[in-house]
């Protein structure tokens, strides 16, 4: 099985709630295995308080030009969306790397065979790493000045089932995009993190309105409840069908949980056993653990 932590607005405390789930979820004897598939800036392995490991490069197709077969006929470059193809005036072809997409289009067009041929640039990596909370954490992370995060979610989600351990847990990029979504894909619960804040409101129902075109049983945790108008949230929940399973305060633990590295989940402070009410919430949702 697999569940999705999401929420519409970036930094809302998605990842803090994903890690602290992970470890709260290993805790009460749940099998399981975390995906960060925020690939454009993963953190669930700072809060986690570990160092990526097990690097594997993420490569993308990308034309290489035969000039002594190449005639010149301009078709590569008119059949790439992406414009990452531009010709001469005699319509001799070049590629901009970093606007190609990968799509092979020029590749299936051109006329002779040959002229173009393969080569892969490194557009990221994904890494597999053992914690000492018992589950194994798999992170997609872009390279920087890379555009196309899909690859990379694409990739690390693949990794992840290759080495998952009963659930699969994935912690998705903030927004509602088509990573997001390919992020989500499969999940049977999706709990989104939210805040509420006028731009916290306004992403969640972003959020759950796609767990609504998704068909995903959808729960709200509303994080730094105590800040805002949290009515609000749960009159979204209602009006979407999604429950709101759990409120967590503005607090300095967890800044100081953060900042050590050290899953609050782990220590004596109240906020901890937040964490651990929604493990339960969700073991039980899992039917006693998988």
């Amino acid at each position: 099985m697999q569940i999705a932590i999401s929420g519409g607005k970036g930094g809302t405390g998605k990842s803090t709630v994903a890690t602290n789930l992970a470890v709260a979820l290993r805790k009460i004897g749940v099998k399981l295995t975390l995906a960060d598939l925020d690939v454009e800036a993963p953190n669930d392995h700072i809060l986690l308080g570990v160092e990526l490991a097990n690097e594997k490069p993420v490569n993308q197709f990308m034309p290489r030009f035969d000039y002594s077969k190449c005639t010149k006929c301009r078709k590569c470059a008119e059949v790439c969306e992406e414009h990452a193809i531009v010709t001469l005036r005699d319509g001799t072809p070049f590629l901009m790397p970093t606007l190609c997409s990968g799509c092979r289009a020029c590749e299936i067009v051109c006329p002779v065979p040959g002229a173009i041929q393969e080569a892969f640039r490194t557009i990221g990596h994904t890494y597999v790493t053992p914690t000492p909370y018992g589950f194994t954490l798999v992170t997609g992370k872009l390279k920087e000045g890379e555009e196309r995060s899909m690859p990379l979610v694409v990739a690390a989600k693949r990794r992840a089932e290759e080495v998952r351990e009963g659930l699969l847990m994935v912690d998705t990029a903030a927004g509602t995009g088509n990573t997001v979504s390919k992020a989500i894909e499969s999940s049977k619960l999706l709990i989104a993190v939210t805040e509420p804040t006028p731009l916290g409101i306004h992403d969640t129902e972003l959020i759950l309105e796609l767990g609504r075109l998704m068909g995903i049983p959808t729960w709200v945790v509303v994080n730094r409840a105590d800040l805002g108008e949290k009515e609000k949230v749960y009159e979204l929940a209602r009006k979407y069908g999604a429950e709101v399973v759990a409120e967590i305060p503005y607090s300095e633990n967890i800044v100081r949980s953060y900042v050590e590295g050290k899953p609050i989940v782990l220590t004596d402070y109240p906020e901890a056993e937040i964490f651990t009410g929604l493990a339960k919430r969700v073991a039980e949702f899992l039917g006693g653990g998988e």
